[in-house]
C-alpha cells in the first residue's frame, strides 16, 4: 500500500472513487500503524509519537488527522505509509525503553533514504543508541496523589494512560479527606467523567471492600488523611514514593516537608507555585537547575508561567528583552464564587460565571524564579474570563532589534519543531484558532501564529499564547515527574 499525500493532487481533478479508494488505503496503512504502535509500547515501554502528539489509543482517522497536521507543520508530505513501514522496521529492534517521534524519522527517510539499501539499515543507524536491553534501565517509581480535585484527576488519567508496562510512574495511591464508600464512589464518577475532558477512555471498577479503584488494572488504594504526616505509606506496600500534591495548602519549605515525615515518601512535588526554598521549575526551561538525587521537595510553579516562560525564553535568546508587559484573560477556576459572595481577595467574590474580573497573577513574580535575567522587566496582570478552561497570554515585549513578523514566526517555528522545547510549544497556524481549541493540547504554549503583531518601530512584539490551563499544565507536571524521580526514556526527538 502507498501514500503520496493525504490532499488531492493539485492541478488534476480526482473521481470520488479515486479518493475514497485512496482514503480507505490509508485507513488501512494506519491500521498497521497502529499494532505497531501497541506492540513497541506494551511489549518494550516504546513510545511512538508524531511531532509531540500521542498515538497511543488514537482512531485512525485522528492519526490521518494528525498526519495531515505534520505535513502542514513540516511543509512536506509525511507519508502513512512510510511512518506504518518504519513502525513495523522498530518492532523489530531490541529497543530499550524509549519516546520516539516518528514524524521526525519519517521526515530524516524521506530526505535521507537515498543514502540507505533499505529501510531496516536506516533505523539501525538512527537508533544505533537506542538498541540494547543494558541501555536506559529504568527503575519504576511509585506515585501518590495527594489531593484529588482538577489537577488530581487529570494527572491520574495521565498517570493510567502513560504507564504501559508499568516502567516509569506507577499510580499506587490517592489521600482525600474522607474514604468513606460512598466518597470512594463520588470520586470515582468524577474520575470517568469531566464536563470539559470528556469521559476516561477506560474502566474504573471500585472495590469498595478494601478501599480501592482497579483503574485500567492498576490498584490504586484510596487513602483518608486529614495532616501530611498522618500516613504510613508502606503500610499499603508503597516506598520510595513521589508524592504530587495538588491541594494548594501546603506551599512553603515546612508546610511540604510534613509529607516526608510519613513512611514511604521520598521526594515532594507541588503543583502551585511554592514559597520560601523550593525551587519553582517549568520543564523543558530551567528544570536542570535542579539536582533530583540532591532535592526532595519541588514545584512545578503554575499553569501560566509554565505557558509563558518557554516563549520568553525565545526572545530574549533570540532578541533581546529590554521590559514589556503580559496580560493573561484565564479561565475561573475553584477559587472564585459561582454567585456573588464574600471572598477574602477583592473582585473574585463577583459571579465567576457572568463577569470578566480583572485579577492579580503571580507571572511577574515567577520570572524572577524561572527566568532571573528578566526580573524587573516585566508588569503583570489578569482577567478571569467566564469560560471553563483554556487560558490565553498576551505578551507585549519590547526587544533590542528591530524585526518583522515572518521573523518571529519562523523563529518559534523553529523551536517548536527542534531543541529542547518541542513537547513545550507548538506552532499554531489555523485562521479559526479559538479556546475550545486548544482543550486536551499536550503543550504548555500553543503559539498562535496569525495573531502576531510588529509594531510601526520593529521593536516591539505582540505575541498570543494560548494554553490548557488544566490538561496542558498536568503534562507539564508529570514531565517534571519523569525528571526529578530519575524514570525518563531515551527520547529521539
Amino acid at each position: 500500500m502507498t501514500l503520496e499525500t493525504l490532499e488531492p493532487t493539485k492541478g488534476k481533478s480526482k473521481s470520488y472513487e479515486a479518493e475514497l479508494n485512496n482514503w480507505i488505503n490509508s485507513e488501512k496503512c494506519v491500521i498497521e500503524l497502529s499494532s505497531s504502535i501497541g506492540m513497541l509500547w506494551f511489549e518494550k515501554s516504546v513510545e511512538l509519537v508524531l511531532f509531540r502528539n500521542q498515538l497511543i489509543d488514537r482512531s485512525p482517522s485522528e492519526i490521518m488527522n494528525l498526519h495531515q497536521y505534520a505535513k502542514d507543520i513540516m511543509n512536506r508530505p509525511i507519508n502513512v505509509s512510510d511512518t506504518a513501514k518504519l513502525a513495523s522496521e522498530l518492532t523489530k529492534l531490541d529497543l530499550a525503553p524509549s519516546k520516539i517521534d516518528i514524524g521526525k524519522l519519517c521526515g530524516e527517510w524521506t530526505e535521507e533514504s537515498k543514502n540507505y539499501s533499505d529501510m531496516k539499515s536506516f533505523v539501525t543507524d538512527k537508533l544505533k543508541d537506542f538498541i540494547g536491553s543494558d541501555k536506559g534501565s529504568i527503575t519504576p517509581k511509585d506515585v501518590v496523589l495527594y489531593g484529588f480535585g482538577r489537577i488530581g484527576r487529570l494527572a491520574a488519567r495521565e498517570l493510567i494512560s502513560q504507564a504501559g508496562k508499568g516502567d516509569q510512574l506507577r499510580l499506587r495511591a490517592i489521600v482525600t479527606r474522607g474514604n468513606s464508600s460512598e466518597e470512594i464512589v463520588k470520586r470515582a464518577d468524577l474520575l470517568r467523567m469531566d464536563s470539559v475532558h470528556g469521559p476516561f477512555p477506560g474502566t474504573i471498577i471500585e472495590d469498595l471492600e478494601n478501599k480501592q479503584l482497579i483503574i485500567n488494572g492498576h490498584v490504586v488504594q484510596m487513602i483518608n488523611a486529614n495532616n501530611p504526616e498522618d500516613v504510613d505509606y508502606t503500610a499499603y506496600g508503597i516506598d520510595n514514593a513521589l508524592l504530587i500534591d495538588n491541594t494548594g495548602v501546603f506551599r512553603d519549605d515546612k508546610e511540604l516537608s510534613r509529607h516526608l515525615k510519613s513512611k514511604g515518601i521520598s521526594k515532594v512535588l507541588l503543583t502551585a507555585p511554592a514559597k520560601g526554598d523550593v525551587p519553582n521549575v517549568v520543564y523543558g526551561v530551567n528544570h536542570e537547575n535542579v539536582d533530583p538525587t540532591k532535592s526532595q521537595m519541588f514545584s512545578a510553579a503554575s499553569c501560566t508561567t509554565n505557558a509563558i516562560m518557554p516563549i520568553l525564553y525565545v526572545v530574549d535568546k533570540e532578541f533581546g528583552v529590554v521590559k514589556g508587559h503580559i496580560e493573561t484573560v484565564h479561565s475561573y477556576t475553584n477559587d472564585q464564587n459561582l454567585l456573588d459572595n464574600y471572598h477574602k481577595k477583592y473582585r473574585r467574590g463577583r459571579s465567576a460565571a457572568l463577569n470578566m474580573v480583572i485579577t492579580e497573577t503571580g507571572a511577574e513574580s515567577a520570572i524572577k524564579k524561572v527566568l532571573p535575567q528578566l526580573s524587573g522587566k516585566f508588569t503583570a496582570n489578569s482577567v478571569r474570563v467566564p469560560t471553563p478552561n483554556v487560558s490565553l497570554a498576551i505578551l507585549n515585549i519590547t526587544i533590542n532589534r528591530e524585526t518583522t513578523k515572518a521573523e518571529v514566526n519562523d523563529m518559534m517555528r523553529k523551536y517548536a519543531l527542534k531543541g529542547n522545547l518541542v513537547e513545550q510549544i507548538q506552532y499554531a497556524f489555523s485562521n479559526e484558532l479559538v479556546s475550545s481549541d486548544v482543550i486536551g493540547n499536550p503543550c504548555a504554549s500553543v503559539f498562535d501564529s496569525q495573531a502576531t503583531i510588529v509594531s510601526p518601530d520593529k521593536k516591539t512584539i505582540i505575541l498570543y499564547v494560548w494554553y490548557d490551563n488544566e490538561y496542558g499544565y498536568t503534562r507539564q507536571v508529570l514531565r517534571f515527574s519523569k525528571y526529578i524521580s530519575e524514570v525518563n526514556r531515551l527520547r529521539y526527538y
